[in-house]
Parts: structure tokens; C-alpha cells; sequence
């Protein structure tokens, strides 16, 4: 997903699950926030205090994508988390490994991971981490068939969607052959064919198996299954029973199914900008609101967090320290971000039969 999947879908999935604009924008935020967060390293204070953050998303060609521990720290378990084909604890997929780390959406790794989620409903950061994990777990149904390492399964051969204009652009077909043949990690090779709400696609994979996928059921799939997980979370149900949940409301999910439908354009940017709009005009039950999101600089929570305005920082600045960063969203987001790869790589994967890292 890009930003209208992570951010607004997220958003109106929280509301309609319950919760109010406060809290809903605290997870829409963190759940986008997850690919924004590239800078890693200690930040530094004026009064000699130190708070040391990871980062969960690389740039497409940052040099870190060539490093496998990296891809292991950063893609498994923020963007491509392994499905074990479907399989629960002690199965095995047929095939070797790698068949163990490809996104299998809503599987039994999933539901273990929003397990591991709920289990800290009761932590400052709580929203925060439910926010990291309708990211990871939304991203289980568009990722599905891709693993976040460097392995020719992520190649994409035949490539074909019913946008054609789409389809014959040239430096697409470029751009597919340099990923595919070169730069295997994750969807890449697939470039934004996921991620666009409404193609129907196909292609061939580096096994030489035939995939189709219709990413308006995949997306509807995903929002649905968000909103009942956020119910999950906000009844502290910590079994994460989805399946006892209400769910999307009927003419919610009309309307967000129309919208599907009707957007176009591979500009993540602007279909969210588009469905910022539909928020603020009140065309879902929760009601009208004014909602928004900015990565970096000015507004931004780390902004408001440490004072920075660069979109990066070289870990020589020295910030002032306020009292109120220990209880900032930034911090929050970053103290979930630590607990949800600590409980990813340790506790959930390793059931599996998979050490990432």
C-alpha cells in the first residue's frame, strides 16, 4: 500500500471501529509513518540525555538494500512479513525456504503478530504499536506473493493489467526489467501494480508461476480485516478473534468499494488527497473531519518531538531537551516501533521455524 492505503484507509478502518479522532490519527499517523522512518541512529540532547531510534523503511536505492542483514532488520518485519504459506506453527510449506518468507495474507503469522500486538494494550505506546501493526498487517494482502529479501522469486515476467496506457509505458517496462533482473527485493520488479487500488493484474513469477490479482477484492479484503482487528484491539480482545467482529458497516464499505473504483492514477499523493477530501466532507457514518499528514519538518511529530525541521539528521545535532518529549508521539512511535521488530524477529517468527535476524 502507499499512503492512501496506510494513512486514510487506516484512518476510516479506526474510526469506523470505534475509535474517535484522537486516537484514530495517532494510528493512521504511525501506520504511515512506518515507511517514512529512515533515519536510524542516536539523537542527542542538550542536557546529555540520548534516545537511540531504528529506522523501518529504506529509500528504493539506498545502499542499505544491499546489505541482507538490513533487509532482514527493516523489509521482514516492517513490510514483507513471512506467511509460512498459510501454515500454522510446525507446518511447513511445500518447497524450500523461501516459500516460508513470501506475504501469505491473514495467516496464522499474521494473527500472531496481532496477538503480539494486543499484548501491549495496556503500554503508553499502545496506539502507536496497533498503528505499526495495521501497516504490517495490511500490507500481508497487498505484499502477498513477494518476500522482503533478495531472491528471484520476486521476479516478475509477462506483466499485464487492464490499464494498458499503463502496461505500454516505456520507462515502466525499464524500470520491471532493471528490478527484476538486478534488484529482487520485495515487489520491486512489480513496481507500483500492487499498490494501485483498483487494476486487475497478472504476471508471472520467479518460480514460473501464473498469479492473478484483483486489487479491489484484495484491498476491501485488507480494510475489512483492519477494522475488525482495531475492534479486536479496542475491546481488548487479545485472542484477536476477527471473525466475532462486526466489521466494515454495509454502506461504509459501499462507499469505500466505489471510491476503489473510481480513483485512478498511480500517484499514491493524490488518491490520498482525494480521500482526505471525502473525509472532510463527511461521506462516512463517523462524520466530518479535518485530518492530515506530514512525514517531516514544520507540523511534523518529530518536529514537535525534538524541534528538527530537515527531513534528516546526521546524529551530530544536539536538540533541546523538552520534559514533554517522554510522553511525544515520536518517541511513542519509536518505542513501539523497537517492541513490534523485538516481538517479530524473537517471539512470533521463530515459532515458524524462521530466523530472520
Amino acid at each position: 500500500m502507499q499512503i492512501d492505503g496506510h494513512h486514510t484507509l487506516t484512518y476510516i478502518a479506526a474510526r469506523l471501529a470505534g475509535y474517535g479522532h484522537r486516537d484514530a490519527d495517532i494510528i493512521a499517523y504511525s501506520a504511515q509513518y512506518v515507511d517514512d522512518a529512515t533515519n536510524a541512529g542516536v539523537i542527542h540532547f542538550d542536557n546529555g540525555a540520548k534516545y537511540s531510534r531504528i529506522a523501518s523503511a529504506h529509500k528504493t536505492f539506498d545502499y542499505r538494500n544491499t546489505d541482507e542483514l538490513a533487509n532482514h532488520l527493516v523489509w521482514i518485519p516492517f513490510h514483507f512479513l513471512p506467511g509460512n504459506g498459510g501454515k500454522p506453527a510446525g507446518e511447513n510449506p511445500d518447497g524450500t525456504f523461501i516459500k516460508k518468507l513470501v506475504c501469505y495474507p491473514d495467516g496464522c503469522v499474521a494473527r500472531d503478530m496481532l496477538r503480539s500486538c494486543a499484548a501491549d494494550i495496556e503500554k503508553p505506546y499502545a496506539l502507536h504499536r496497533l498503528g505499526i501493526t495495521m501497516h504490517v498487517y495490511a500490507d500481508t494482502w497487498t505484499h502477498q506473493g513477494f518476500a522482503g529479501v533478495n531472491h528471484g522469486i520476486n521476479d516478475v515476467d509477462n506483466l499485464e493489467s487492464n490499464d494498458k496506457k499503463k502496461d505500454k509505458n516505456f520507462f515502466c517496462k525499464i524500470a520491471n526489467y532493471f528490478l527484476g533482473d538486478a534488484f529482487p527485493l520485495g515487489h520491486g520488479a512489480a513496481l507500483s501494480y500492487p499498490d494501485t487500488p483498483n487494476l486487475v493484474w497478472k504476471y508471472k513469477n520467479g518460480l514460473g508461476e501464473k498469479v492473478e490479482r484483483d486489487n479491489q477484492d484484495i484491498f476491501m479484503g485488507a480494510v475489512d480485516n483492519m477494522c475488525r482487528a482495531t475492534q479486536c484491539f479496542r475491546r481488548s480482545d487479545t485472542e484477536m478473534n476477527l471473525e466475532a467482529m462486526d466489521g466494515l458497516p454495509a454502506k461504509d464499505s459501499e462507499k469505500i468499494l466505489s471510491l476503489i473504483q473510481s480513483i485512478n492514477g498511480d500517484s499514491g499523493e493524490k488518491r490520498h488527497e482525494i480521500w482526505i477530501e471525502e473525509i472532510r466532507k463527511g461521506n462516512f457514518s463517523f462524520g466530518a473531519e479535518e485530518i492530515g499528514y506530514i512525514p517531516k519538518g514544520e507540523g511534523s511529530w518529530k518536529h514537535k518531538s525534538i524541534g528538527q525541521v530537515s527531513a534528516s539528521d546526521t546524529g551530530r545535532e544536539e536538540f533541546p531537551f523538552k520534559e514533554t518529549f517522554m510522553s511525544s508521539d515520536w518517541k511513542m512511535f519509536h518505542d513501539a516501533l523497537q517492541a513490534h521488530r523485538l516481538a517479530v524477529l524473537h517471539d512470533v517468527l521463530p515459532k515458524y521455524g524462521i530466523c530472520a535476524a
